[in-house]
This record gives C-alpha cells, sequence and structure tokens, in this order.
C-alpha cells in the first residue's frame, strides 16, 4: 500500500527548559513539530510524517535534525540556509503554568516558504497538511499570503487541511494584520484547532459559541475549540458537541499541552473521521503530557 503524507509546515526552535540547580535543560520543539512528534507515534502505518522547516549549516542545526530524523520525521523538505541560525526560547514556569522568552529574529525558519517552488511540491505531495498561526507570523508578509494559497489550493484538491491559530500577539505587526491572516487561514483550512482564551483575547469574542461561530462564518468545516482543562466545542457543519476533559490536579508543566492533543487528535482524525474518537485521543495525549517538563513527552 502506498504511503500517504501527513506535511507540517513551521519552526522548530533550541528549547531552555528549567532544570535542578539553577540549570537550564536544552531539547528542541517548536508548536508545529509538537504536533508532528505525537502524530507520528498514533499515525498507522501507512502514514509518513514530513517536516517543512528551514535551518542553518551550523552544529545546532544538524543536532535539529538528528534529533528530528530520529522521531521519525522525515526532514527531506527541510531547507538548509547559510548564514541563519534556528531560533531559541526560554520556559518560564510558575504553578504549572509558562510563559515565554523568545530569540527568533534571524530564524531560518522565517524563509520556509521564500521558495515558492518546493513549497508548492511539499504542498502537492502531501495528502493531509498542518500548520499554525506562528507559521505565518514569523513569515515575511507575502509569503504568509502566498502559503495560504497554496494550502486553500489543496484543500480545493480535497486535502486535509489543518490549523491551529497558536495566536502570539508579540509576533504580528499589528492586531489588524493579526486577524485579517487568521480568517485567512481559517477558511484555507478543512479542520481548525483554535483555543477559546487566546480567540477571545484577540479577537474580543465574548464566548466560546462566539468563537465557533466565527470560524464557521471563515468556511472552516470543522472546528474544535479547546479550553484549557474545560471541554472541548466541536462545531461540524449545523452540528455541536461537546467533550468533558478530564480534571488533572497539580500540573507539571502545561508547555506543549494544545501541540499534543492537536497530534493526536489528527492522527486518529485520518484514519477514519471519527471525532469523538478523535477528541478522546487528544485529551487522553494532553493528560499526559501536563504531568511532565517539555513540550516533547516520549510516546
Amino acid at each position: 500500500m502506498p504511503q500517504k503524507t501527513f506535511l507540517g509546515i513551521g519552526e522548530c526552535m533550541v528549547e531552555l527548559a528549567q532544570a535542578e540547580n539553577g540549570l537550564l535543560r536544552k531539547s528542541f520543539a517548536g508548536d508545529v513539530f509538537n504536533t508532528l512528534w505525537y502524530a507520528r507515534a498514533s499515525l498507522a502505518p501507512d502514514w509518513r510524517t514530513c517536516f517543512l522547516s528551514a535551518v542553518g549549516t551550523d552544529v545546532v542545526s544538524r543536532q535539529m535534525l538528528g534529533f528530528i530524523e530520529n522521531a521519525g520525521i522525515d526532514c527531506s523538505t527541510v531547507q538548509r540556509l547559510e548564514n541563519r541560525r534556528p531560533g531559541l526560547y526560554m520556559i518560564h514556569l510558575q504553578d504549572g503554568e509558562r510563559s515565554f522568552s523568545y530569540w527568533r529574529d534571524t530564524s531560518a525558519a522565517r524563509l520556509l516558504a521564500a521558495d515558492r517552488q518546493k513549497l508548492t511540491e511539499a504542498i502537492e505531495a502531501a495528502s493531509a497538511i498542518y500548520f499554525s498561526g506562528i507559521t505565518l507570523a514569523i513569515l515575511p508578509d507575502d509569503d504568509a499570503l502566498a502559503l495560504i494559497e497554496c494550502l486553500a489550493s489543496a484543500r480545493s484538491q480535497g486535502k486535509t487541511v489543518a490549523f491551529d491559530s497558536n495566536i502570539r500577539p508579540a509576533l504580528w505587526q499589528s492586531p489588524e494584520r493579526m486577524q485579517h491572516v487568521m480568517r485567512l487561514a481559517a477558511g484555507a483550512s478543512t479542520i481548525s484547532l483554535p483555543s477559546c482564551d487566546d480567540e477571545c483575547n484577540a479577537f474580543g469574542d465574548a464566548s466560546s459559541e462566539a468563537v465557533l461561530a466565527r470560524y464557521a462564518a471563515a468556511d472552516a468545516d470543522i472546528v474544535v475549540l479547546k479550553d484549557g482543562s474545560g471541554d472541548v466545542m466541536v462545531k461540524c457543519g449545523e452540528s455541536f458537541s461537546r467533550y468533558p476533559t478530564d480534571h488533572i490536579a497539580n500540573p507539571v508543566d502545561t508547555t506543549g499541552a494544545g501541540d499534543s492533543f492537536n497530534g493526536a487528535f489528527l492522527a486518529e482524525f485520518l484514519k477514519a473521521g471519527d471525532i469523538a474518537k478523535s477528541v478522546a485521543a487528544g485529551q487522553k495525549c494532553a493528560a499526559r503530557v501536563i504531568q511532565h517538563h517539555g513540550a516533547l513527552v516520549s510516546p
């Protein structure tokens, strides 16, 4: 049976997380890569995962590629760029909740969509594609719009296009630009996987129902709205479903919770399209991840 390809488009970064005695632990992570990590663990054998990104030619970039490939993710569509380096971020934790500091102005991944031919070829070769609001935020304006156009074309050809807005206001030139690009991205997507707090803060939505309605109005086929420890809400056409989330007392680190949910959800959805089973898979994976430090937990 020929393999199908699940393509993730985004950035992998150097992650610095707190360790004992004031030390820092180095790893590699990034929202789209994290989702690929968890999807790879659950996808059926007739699927392969592939990463479209860009890195430098330095030692750390080579270490990063080795780490990604050892996770079973194909890096043949990762570009190697001279005079560029990976971005870096540091996790700050307080009572299990996280905040971040970033160093990514010269990240190679900012140029991942600059070569339109390579971008188009990678998307055309994929059966399902995943991207995020962070992917769009780090790109130059023309590249972000070109990526959305390619993805809208892929959706029109029957490919599954999944999108998590993963809103980071500091990455955007202005709230107006962010809102405009997010609406375009939602309209290019088969499945949207937003988070309630992010959306309400960025768009002024008064409720989860308002978030769902806005995404549906943007022409997303399926909207899966995450709400931290709250219920997962799904709007598919005219139907609406609510899935309670089991309470996890004293989470250790919520970094990567949404990414892990997305990876497990999409892996299950690509098997049979069963939304209830897909939500359950996502919830189970995220519940495990938040009981460990860092974005990536061994599957």
